[in-house]
């Protein structure tokens, strides 16, 4: 039964003040179902993937990493507007996965206006390895055909389809009984044989269990600073959002298989492996004109010497031996490069 779905769109505590789903339990559940892979797709952020791989391959489970980060409609650095769009993203292999690491960064460093944002272009520049979903309502595309602008929605997907690598970019279908998702999933399976585009079918999970709703009913009045009786805050339609089985998912869309198969077909060719065993410390200017990581960290403190007018004092130049010696027994030599740029 689990091996007909996988679930690829998945919010869990990480997404903070809104997602309920620890990782054991998700873990725990999708081994219960039988499914061969499971994703992780955090709002904006990357801090859940280390527990969630080492907790999924513990137990035989594929690891999908992911993350369903918010997009500007024009520069990630225009800080004017809150308007912003959803788009899913996951690593197929560790070039993807060193790509996701680089959107999610500087989209917090860069991109940061009410949420961390990047832009088409950063996706561009760092697209390789990476798959690209065209999300929940939120996103880009189920936008522009809840406005009815189809037209514009069918251009739109053609411009993701060029952005990511052939074969790359999805069209996600979700049915969490809303009418606004009736709609677009109409437009978008018409759109997709049209345009032969690949469909996926998704949950927008962010609880294990339907009954978990109050429990991120909560989550939501915490973030919003709101009280749980307040009728006018931001909250979650129904009690569709969870952890559903596969076959639960299957009734959704009793008819397209396709959408169902690309979920495994997705898991089983994705293929990102992190290594806990190897030191990966970067090379610095001056290493390639033969100069050792000591000779270069001792450049820079008789530098910082000199920027402090202790150019000649005696005590600091013994100090500065006593410490240079100590750093180079101990073997953090590039470790103090790396500190040194980054508070220099």
């Amino acid at each position: 039964m689990g091996k007909e779905f996988v679930h690829l769109h998945v919010h869990t505590e990480y997404s903070l003040l809104d997602g309920a789903l620890r990782l054991n339990s998700l873990i725990k559940r999708a081994r219960e179902y039988d499914m061969p892979a499971v994703a992780i797709t955090d709002h904006g952020v990357l801090y859940g993937i280390i527990d969630f791989y080492r907790q999924a391959k513990e137990v035989g489970i594929k690891p999908l990493i992911g993350s369903e980060l918010y997009l500007a409609p024009s520069s990630h650095l225009e800080k004017k507007s809150r308007e912003m769009y959803h788009l899913l993203l996951l690593a197929r292999d560790n070039q993807g996965y060193h790509n996701l690491l680089k959107l999610v960064s500087r989209g917090w460093l860069e991109g940061f206006y009410y949420k961390p944002r990047i832009d088409k272009e950063l996706l561009y520049q760092h697209r390789k390895g990476l798959l690209g979903f065209s999300a929940c309502i939120q996103g880009e595309i189920p936008r522009l055909i809840l406005k009815n602008r189809v037209e514009q929605a069918r251009e739109t997907i053609k411009e993701y389809c060029q952005i990511f690598e052939k074969d790359s970019f999805f069209l996600e279908l979700q049915d969490h009984q809303l009418p606004e998702e009736k709609r677009v999933n109409s437009q978008l399976i018409q759109l997709a044989r049209e345009m032969e585009v690949p469909l996926v079918v998704s949950n927008d999970v962010h609880y294990l269990d339907r009954e978990d709703a109050d429990l991120h009913d909560v989550l939501l009045a915490l973030q919003t600073g709101k009280s749980v009786n307040d009728e006018e805050r931001l909250k979650f339609p129904n009690k569709e959002f969870y952890f559903k089985n596969p076959r639960e998912m299957k009734s959704l869309f009793p008819k397209l298989d396709s959408a169902f198969s690309n979920t495994v077909k997705i898991a089983e060719e994705s293929e990102v492996n992190l290594d806990f065993n190897t030191f990966y410390l970067p090379d610095f200017p001056g290493e390639e004109e033969g100069k050792s990581p000591e000779e270069l960290l001792r450049e820079k403190c008789e530098q910082g010497l000199i920027n402090r007018g202790m150019k000649g004092d005696k005590e600091a130049a013994e100090r500065l031996d006593y410490e240079l010696r100590i750093i180079k027994e101990v073997g953090y030599v590039s470790y103090f490069l790396i500190v040194w740029d980054f508070v220099d």
